[in-house]
């Protein structure tokens, strides 16, 4: 209501909004291509909006719009404003002011190939942008194996006494001393440019025709210097090659999310060889889509590059993917197209890309996890949940099934904060008839504790006392393993549940969730235990599904074991071989009796 009159003033144009906080702050930065109608929709009461974007609206104290002449002036413009405010809420590459470049200035007489963090309109090259100065340093450190341009800073005149190391080592081709002119060195320098555009062809055509000359010419060392160029360039295109889509240039973008962070893999193809990969990491994508993550993504990373592909795979097409086309072909000044592969290479490509998302963000959040403070972890999970002391074992427990088939438990041990393998046990859920996780949490408790009741003759994982049972669950499963704590009389066992969807944990008799902050210790102490059992237990999940899936059809013969179903087998075959067979050939198989053979006959 606040607002009433201001929002019916705001016009019907493109256009860019800021709403913003209490304190003046930015809070969230949007594009529209009628403003009027997009700022007054956050604040209808029949508005359905995400859990992220309802947050953020109950902190709204004004809001500002500036008026564009086009969709894609507002485009732009919403990508800057994101780059300078970098708002709470809105999704944003990690540190984004900071990405390194590769920079060749050719306009130069003995151009250095080198990093810089600004790209500008000088007539350079620029290649990037990537993710962190390792990333850079990497591919630096290959293009001077591979090629020997200079890497010093020093002015060139060609009148030096002596050159530096990397000349007597093939590194540099010594323009310092006059070794190579101004055309021979543009040669390396243009070769450099090639491999990054990824025309490796190119490349090694060049210096295999420049080491035949030599050879020609009776220069047989510099010959030799050239062969052994041209080995390692053809070393590095061979595992360029291992992916055969067209001899385009592509980019292969995938992102993975896991709570207010995502990690976007990227991985660059030119000419049909992919030539690199990097991972970024955007903050603020908390309930939003893969859709929207993609789409903020594209424009925050291809506003800061230079080269725009002609063809950019996704996993799925992101928000606003005809404007976001249009704006990356006026960025390239040719069409460019966003696609979502449907089959065959550029599926599988994608694909893995995702896979490479997902496995970079795992191993984040282990390095996040292992980086912790072990004690400091424990000491503020004690303090947020009132344990009686810092659980230095905990014991967190997952099911896994589908629609109730195959299904099974975990038990995963974390002592000090590390995994404890030793102590992992897994259970064969028995008593559940169909999918109710609540009847199999409660089963998979009542073993692990009646163990741990009768300590006699039990192994040491089942008499250890566990300073914190975790569950992998909201409160329903919490309510589940009281229960079986109830009924069995454990008493003085901590109990608590970590909720997927907000990170909630939960503890007896508490209403109220508590929930602990993003960068706690604490927190990737207890994710780390979730995620721990969840892979404990889908492991095992799949080898029984996968054990089920494969079963012969022998194994449902009364009398018929491993040992008689493999000699069938080896003797037919195949179980549609034993199928045509008589029951004299069945019989004659060692093991077995023509009673045996009736009723395999009878069962098949």
């Amino acid at each position: 209501m606040r607002f009433a009159d201001r929002l019916s003033a705001v016009p019907n144009r493109p256009g860019v909004y800021l709403m913003k906080g209490a304190g003046g702050e930015v809070l969230y930065v949007g594009k529209a291509s009628v403003l009027r109608n997009r700022v007054r929709s956050y604040f209808q009461k029949s508005a359905s909006l995400s859990p992220k974007i309802s947050r953020m609206v109950s902190l709204v104290d004004d809001f500002e719009f500036i008026v564009t002449e086009s969709d894609q002036e507002a485009f732009l413009l919403e990508s800057n404003l994101i780059k300078r405010y970098q708002p709470h809420f809105n999704a944003r590459l990690k540190d984004d002011k900071s990405y390194p470049f590769i920079k060749i200035d050719t306009t130069e007489d003995f151009p250095q190939v080198y990093v810089t963090r600004k790209v500008r309109d000088d007539g350079a090259r620029y290649f990037g942008p990537y993710a962190s100065a390792g990333s850079v340093r990497r591919t630096l450190s290959l293009l001077k194996k591979l090629f020997p341009y200079r890497s010093c800073t020093k002015a060139i005149t060609g009148s030096d006494e002596r050159p530096c190391l990397d000349y007597h080592i093939h590194r540099c081709v010594g323009p310092c001393i006059g070794a190579v002119d101004r055309a021979g060195y543009a040669e390396v320098i243009e070769q450099v440019v090639m491999f990054m555009e990824g025309s490796t062809d190119r490349v090694t055509r060049s210096i295999s025709a420049r080491m035949h000359e030599a050879a020609e010419g009776l220069e047989f060392e510099r010959a030799a210097v050239l062969r052994d160029q041209l080995a390692a360039i053809e070393k590095v295109h061979e595992g360029q090659k291992v992916l055969h889509v067209s001899s385009e240039d592509i980019d292969v973008v995938a992102s993975a999310t896991v709570r207010n962070e995502s990690l976007v893999q990227v991985f660059f193809i030119r000419q049909g060889k992919l030539i690199g990969r990097d991972n970024f990491l955007m903050e603020g994508t908390a309930d939003d889509e893969p859709e929207q993550t993609l789409s903020s993504f594209l424009r925050q990373f291809y506003g800061a590059s230079p080269f725009v592909p002609q063809t950019i795979l996704t996993p799925c097409a992101p928000d606003q993917q005809e404007a976001i086309e249009a704006w990356l072909s006026g960025r390239r000044d040719r069409r460019v197209r966003i696609r979502v592969p449907q089959r065959g290479e550029k599926r599988r490509l994608v694909a893995m890309v995702r896979e490479n998302a997902e496995s970079g963000l795992e191993q984040l959040r282990i390095k996040q996890a292992s980086a912790a403070d072990p004690n400091e972890a424990a000491g503020e999970l004690a303090e947020a949940l009132s344990l009686p002391r810092p659980p230095r074992r905990i014991e967190c427990y997952d099911i896994s099934n589908i629609q109730g088939t195959n299904a099974v438990g975990s038990m995963v041990v974390f002592e000090d904060g590390k995994p404890r393998r030793s102590d992992y046990r897994r259970f064969r859920i028995k008593g559940a008839d169909g999918p109710d996780d609540y009847l199999m949490m409660r089963e998979v408790l009542t073993r692990r504790f009646k163990r741990y009741q009768g300590k006699e003759g039990q192994s040491e994982a089942w008499t250890r006392h566990p300073d914190l049972v975790l569950i992998d669950g909201g409160r329903g499963h919490l309510g589940a393993a009281l229960q079986v704590f109830l009924e069995l009389g454990i008493d003085g066992v901590p109990l608590a549940s970590l909720a997927k969807e907000n990170e909630e944990l939960f503890v007896p008799y508490t209403p109220e969730p508590i929930v602990l902050a993003r960068n706690s210790p604490a927190l990737y102490l207890v994710q780390n235990a979730r995620d721990e059992a969840h892979r404990f237990a889908i492991t095992f999940h799949r080898q029984r599904r996968s054990k089920t899936s494969t079963a012969s059809a022998l194994d449902l013969v009364p009398g018929i074991g491993p040992k008689r179903r493999k000699m069938l087998l080896r003797r037919f075959g195949s179980v549609a071989a034993v199928r045509e067979a008589g029951h004299e050939d069945i019989a004659a198989v060692p093991g077995m009796t023509m009673s045996l053979a009736r009723k395999v006959k009878e069962y098949l």
